[in-house]
């Protein structure tokens, strides 16, 4: 177990701390939960930026840290949901982009025994989900601004998937 791989279990492990504290009935949760995103957020920068530096890129790491990045902003995403704050369509989406990410990635790891590293599609797409739900956490935005927000980051994330798909396929073919 490396240094990347640690960090990727730690914001594993934050996952049920921001839904618990996001949802404590306290007039500072909101904040606290957003603290918490943000060192998860800041875990996966560092996890990466160790990763590549100092090659310790491994198939465990290629594996737990888009788990982890995926199960926190589900979980983030669908506690903003649950408090009216979105739509619930905009966690079925994610939830849709997310399961296809899942099972291409199934797949891909069943024929080449790897999975392909992120691309910076998909980072941009992880650092715009994190900025719009992290407004979302802590600001009292109207609910057809959030909307348009949520839309901005998950059109991100499907093109994402797209550009996901397309190496996939350039993988399998090789």
């Amino acid at each position: 177990m490396n240094l990347p791989n640690a960090l990727s279990l730690l914001r594993l492990c934050l996952v049920p701390v921001f839904a618990w504290v996001y949802f404590l009935p306290q007039p500072d949760a909101h904040l606290w939960a957003a603290l918490v995103y943000a060192a998860a957020f800041a875990t996966d920068v560092a996890d990466g930026y160790i990763a590549r530096r100092f090659s310790l890129i491994t198939k465990l790491g290629r594996i737990l840290d888009p788990l982890a990045d995926k199960l926190m902003t589900f979980t983030v995403i669908t506690c903003i949901a649950a408090d009216g704050i979105l739509p619930f369509w905009a966690v079925a989406v994610f939830f849709c982009k997310e399961a296809a990410m899942g099972l291409g990635g199934l797949y891909l790891y069943r024929q080449i025994r790897d999975m392909p590293p992120s691309n910076w599609l998909g980072k941009s797409s992880t650092g715009v989900f994190f900025v719009v739900l992290a407004l979302l956490v802590l600001f009292p935005v109207p609910r057809p601004w959030a909307v348009g927000l949520i839309t901005l980051a998950l059109a991100l994330a499907i093109a994402a998937l797209l550009r996901y798909a397309a190496q996939c396929f350039q993988l399998v073919r090789k």
